[in-house]
């Protein structure tokens, strides 16, 4: 292994991050980690037409929600500038002009019906589609006439006719490409940007990157990228290809499964070291078993001999059981810093601010339920509103009458306005003995109180929940309910 370790990720700010893109840089900023390297972010914007306004700061912010930092790169700066490839257009057209004057590239003037027509014949021929090296051949003078009559051209690199291009892949081992098959591909376009073939060997050069470690997408392109670095006269850098990732159904990730862009899923309330645990197990795993891993422990261990060459699946029921693993290792205030937000967010606006100190008192009672933050307010609505809404008659429990709900609800209302303690094991146990005197089973007896004080059926700890709300707040709710059931002229639930 080299000493100097330096890797990039190089995303494209053509839309919004997801799962397969975010992964490459978790697996580059790991390896970095673990060799004490450089992790550098480089945006490849060369497509112009393809661009997405505001897409680089969404790809940063997404890297930063993940805790993925980086060395050098937008933001940062570092001594390989600049980190944006449109800055450095000089640059690209330099290396096509020279590579043009040694005979190993060549100005292409074919139009796009040429092209187009080329296509259809080797169709009907069923024989490979690539370029068929027209303007390879043209002799000086007809580029020079084509010069003078202003026809447009891109710059194609002249790849070997014969011979192999051979690589020792760091995941997939030795894989070889026969030149012949290989078709001369554009590095810069009409417009005067590089493709991303030139471009990133440029870069990759001229910032040291040891180690290209990208997604097995990229694997045909490779031998394009190691002959441009041999024409160029550059020492290639190492390539390891990552594995694809599938959905459940051995299917194409797509945003049914889960290819969405990556804040979303910080929407929708997921941690991000779950996240990027379960980013982590797409393509890479410590042992045979372990699946929750601390950050130090991956940083540690991580090697690419542990990078698998089958393909990844992801599933995301395993995901939400990994986000409600990660929930539960929080200390009750961390989970209410958490969860704060997502109150902001969602809650009704009546309901706001939330008092900070009493949300630290709810978290505990809702976190070995809660799978996602998102969950936040539709759990918790309850301890931030005057009085819930709800359906009177829902009070009345299955084997009651309403009298005998109203007097369940009377006798806790008395037993709950004189105790002096309002903590949960004492009131249960009062509460306990109540419904034991009134013949109610404690189903019945405190499925009528849940419904009074939360307008539910199903919550935390019933008496954990009432020491949490309180008692002056308790003690206004059953009030209440007992109004409510009192005026309710629907029919007795049986």
């Amino acid at each position: 292994m080299a000493e100097n370790i330096r890797v990039r990720y190089a995303p494209s700010p053509t839309g919004e991050p997801h799962i397969g893109n975010v992964r490459t840089a978790l697996f580059n900023w790991l390896f970095a980690r673990h060799h004490g390297g450089k992790f550098i972010v480089r945006i490849e914007d060369t497509d112009q037409q393809r661009l997405v306004p505001g897409a680089i700061d969404v790809i940063l912010d997404s890297l930063s929600w993940l805790n993925i930092d980086w060395d050098e790169g937008p933001r940062v700066g570092g001594p390989y500038g600049p980190y944006v490839q449109s800055e450095k257009l000089s640059v690209y057209r330099q290396l096509a002009q020279t590579l043009i004057d040694e005979g190993k590239a060549y100005r292409c003037y074919c139009t796009r019906e040429r092209l187009a027509q080329v296509r259809e014949e080797q169709q009907r021929s069923k024989v490979d589609i690539r370029y068929d090296g027209h303007c390879r051949h043209l002799s000086p003078e007809e580029s020079r006439n084509l010069e003078a009559q202003g026809a447009p051209s891109v710059v194609r690199f002249a790849m070997p006719a014969s011979g192999v291009t051979g690589l020792h892949d760091l995941i997939r081992g030795d894989v070889e490409w026969r030149n012949e098959l290989l078709d001369d591909f554009i590095i810069l376009k009409s417009d005067g940007f590089p493709t991303y073939h030139l471009a990133v060997v440029a870069d990759d050069h001229s910032m040291e990157i040891s180690h290209v470690l990208r997604a097995e997408e990229w694997l045909p392109s490779t031998p394009r990228h190691l002959q441009l670095n041999y024409a160029l006269g550059y020492s290639p850098p190492a390539f390891g290809h990552l594995p694809v990732i599938f959905g459940p159904d051995r299917a194409k990730l797509s945003k049914r499964h889960g290819a969405i862009p990556l804040l979303e899923y910080r929407d929708k309330g997921y941690l991000p070291e779950a996240l990027g645990n379960f980013m982590l197990l797409l393509g890479w795993a410590l042992d045979d078993k372990t699946e929750i891993m601390s950050l130090q422990t991956v940083v540690e261990s991580f090697s690419l001999e542990g990078v698998t060459k089958s393909s990844a699946i992801f599933d995301r029921e395993k995901l939400d059981w990994m986000n409600g693993v990660y929930i539960r290792q929080l200390s009750p205030e961390e989970l209410a810093h958490r969860m704060l937000p997502y109150l902001e967010r969602d809650l009704p606006g009546e309901l706001l601010p939330v008092d900070v100190d009493y949300l630290g008192r709810i978290a505990p009672l809702i976190q070995e339920r809660i799978k996602l933050l998102s969950e936040s307010a539709a759990m918790t609505a309850y301890f931030f509103e005057d009085l819930p809404e709800y359906d009177p008659s829902s009070l009345v429990q299955k084997g009651m009458e309403r009298e005998g709900a109203l007097e369940a609800l009377r006798a806790a209302l008395e037993q709950l306005t004189h105790t002096g303690s309002f903590e949960h094991e004492p009131m249960e146990e009062l509460l306990r003995a109540v419904g034991e005197r009134l013949g109610l089973s404690p189903r019945q007896f405190f499925g009528t109180l849940r419904f009074a004080v939360t307008g539910r059926t199903a919550t935390p700890p019933l008496f954990e929940t009432m020491e949490v709300l309180g008692r002056d707040r308790v003690l206004r709710r059953i009030q209440t309910a007992i109004q409510r059931l009192s005026e309710n002229q629907g029919d007795d639930q049986q």
